[in-house]
């Protein structure tokens, strides 16, 4: 099969008279908070949590407006290569190629059968298990992923990146983040202390990393492996304070959180959000019971997110996800799909299976795809749809073609208002934390998610309503 195919570049608006800078990026909303760019800036250039609780550079006031380095290191950047272009020259000998996950040695789905792993973990556990194994087996010296922070709060956030040296280290990091971290820091620890170092990222930090190694040499020559994480999107870190809300405790007592409580007695999918509070109490609930807990309708979400189009992190080494399709999705346990791209950790995989650590089955590009696939459709029908209607001050260049063709007017609905929804969730939510109100942000979240499940699932009145009408389009459910 054939890779996405690239559309003609859309150039930036404002190439024609300069470079651009992370300005420009930040105010066309494409930032999605990756910290290269000020790894790689001047003295005084730093990353800061924003008003809606997203990282953002500053630095001084020409770098912001136009730096020729910029252009080729942000990952939203239309000059930068994309996806495609990257993978091509990473991974030419890969034996196969898909338009939906890239070039791939092969992919499996399963979990770790060694003791503990997937307890530990979100899902099946692979992740910190290939961690341990790379650095047990001295390929890296080190792992660099986000873990928890110590003392962590609302202001600075919960977790962050850093470079763990033992399996325990390893281990304590275990689990999802939905919560926005930058690289900056560890970037600068990477160069400053040589080593060979491996790390787990989103696609987009991934992808900012490779990018930088291109005019980095010595970054490129100690990120030596890198582990992707499949993503639906990135969320601020108001998530967490509005689950605070929600459970009735105060946003600044919180000293901790787990997205993903693991209950093996229930579905994989049935996330519980659990906090940890300082004076040693904890609060849990179910996602679905909260006004802002549906993933897909893009509470809080980081516009970028939007004009991304790489589900499964197709630049990275191996990448992992979980397995969305039955009878794994109702294994409360956790199972993996795994996408590896490189012999040598392909062949680590086979090892750790042969000799009973790892339980795997091999699967095919369309098994993966379908445990994707509301991803995906997100991130090629939806993109189409987007870019159609973008307006920035800089056009992202994206492998899908901007269009409507074939959309059903429910499916742009249901597109147009998971932007809203994403775009108006920060605002409320700031509004209603300067007024001390959360009854004013709780209110708009339940009522627009409302009006989304009764577009998307045709639940409600509104649901009733365009069934009986005859819209088609329903999430999941019809073209």
């Amino acid at each position: 099969m054939s890779s996405i195919d690239p559309p003609a570049a859309s150039p930036p608006k404002r190439s024609a008279t300069r470079a651009i800078g992370p300005g420009d990026i930040v105010s066309s909303g494409l930032c999605i908070g990756c910290g290269a760019c000020v790894a790689h800036g001047p003295a005084g250039a730093q990353m800061r949590l924003d008003r809606y609780g997203q990282f953002k550079p500053h630095g001084p006031k020409d770098w912001r407006m136009a730096d020729p380095d910029f252009e080729r290191l942000c990952p939203f950047s239309p000059l930068a290569p994309n996806e495609d272009e990257l993978a091509g020259e990473r991974f030419a000998g890969a034996s196969h190629m898909d338009r939906r996950i890239g070039r791939f040695e092969a992919a499996y789905v399963g979990h770790v059968a060694e003791t503990g792993f997937r307890m530990d973990g979100s899902s099946g556990g692979l992740v910190s298990w290939v961690a341990v194994e790379l650095l047990r087996t001295g390929i890296v010296d080190g792992i660099v992923h986000a873990a928890p922070t110590d003392g962590g709060g609302s202001a600075d956030g919960y977790f962050k990146y850093r470079i763990s040296r033992s399996e325990r280290e390893i281990r304590a990091g275990a689990k999802s983040r939905y919560h926005p971290v930058e690289l900056s820091g560890v970037i600068a620890e990477m160069r400053a202390r040589p080593g060979r170092y491996a790390v787990v990222g989103i696609p987009c930090m991934i992808k900012a990393l490779h990018l930088a190694g291109r005019v980095d040499p010595l970054l490129a020559q100690r990120v030596t492996l890198t582990l992707g994480l499949f993503c639906g999107h990135m969320k601020s870190l108001r998530l967490v304070e509005s689950f605070a809300w929600q459970m009735g405790v105060r946003p600044e007592t919180v000293r901790g959180v787990d997205y993903r409580l693991k209950r093996p007695d229930q579905p994989a999918n049935w996330y519980v959000a659990e906090l940890s509070l300082g004076d040693g109490g904890r609060r849990r609930r179910y996602w679905w019971d909260m006004a802002d807990g549906d993933w897909g309708a893009g509470f809080f979400q980081n516009q970028a997110c939007d004009f991304c189009d790489d589900v499964v992190a197709e630049t990275a080494d191996i990448s992992f996800g979980d397995a969305w399709v039955e009878p794994y999705s109702s294994d409360g346990r956790g199972t993996n799909v795994v996408i590896v791209r490189t012999g040598e950790l392909n062949a680590l995989l086979r090892a750790g299976t042969a000799e009973g650590r790892l339980e795997l089955a091999e699967v095919d590009a369309d098994f993966v795809a379908r445990t994707q696939a509301a991803g995906l459709r997100h991130r090629r029908e939806g993109l189409a749809y987007r870019l159609q209607r973008f307006r920035g001050p800089v056009l992202p260049r994206k492998r899908v073609e901007p269009g409507d063709k074939g959309l059903s007017a429910r499916r742009k609905l249901i597109y147009a208002m998971r932007r809203q929804i994403g775009r108006w969730s920060h605002r409320v939510f700031r509004l209603a934390r300067l007024t001390r109100w959360p009854g004013l942000y709780l209110g708009w979240a339940r009522a627009a998610l409302s009006l989304y499940h009764g577009l998307a699932y045709g639940r409600g009145w509104l649901g009733s309503l365009l069934d009986r009408l005859g819209w088609s389009g329903m999430e999941g459910r019809d073209p």
